[in-house]
């Protein structure tokens, strides 16, 4: 891990929203935050990556509750940055937390999804 992955341990390094109708939601938030879409060819159906307007910067997902993502709850998920994933898994484990989803590997690295000891849920990414 080079100096600058060590800084963004702890960061919030995405967001993704997963929903039963991706299309649907992506157009609200088009509409209610001005963000711009991308569709996300996921084989056989698209995802949508959510961009600031103008910029192209990608700054959060839309997505199908579909594959992978079939159990996630609908709410927002964000993604913290950790340096070891395995290590983060076992420690949230011992503290009584739970894994809901993973680890699987995603674009640039590997994910879980966690539920700490309150019930709430993030998802955990090693880059």
């Amino acid at each position: 891990m080079s100096d600058g992955d060590e800084l963004n341990t702890g960061t919030i390094g995405w967001h993704d929203l997963t929903v039963q109708d991706a299309a649907l939601v992506r157009t609200f938030y088009e509409r209610v935050v001005g963000w711009e879409s991308r569709p996300e060819n996921m084989g056989g159906y698209s995802d949508f990556s959510m961009m600031m307007p103008g910029t192209g910067e990608a700054v959060a997902g839309v997505c199908h509750a579909r594959g992978v993502n079939a159990d996630l709850p609908s709410q927002w998920l964000l993604y913290i940055r950790v340096r070891n994933l395995q290590e983060s898994i076992a420690r949230c484990l011992e503290l009584g937390g739970g894994v809901i989803a993973g680890p699987r590997e995603r674009a640039g690295g590997n994910c879980c999804v966690i539920r700490d000891p309150a019930g709430a849920v993030c998802a955990l990414f090693q880059p």
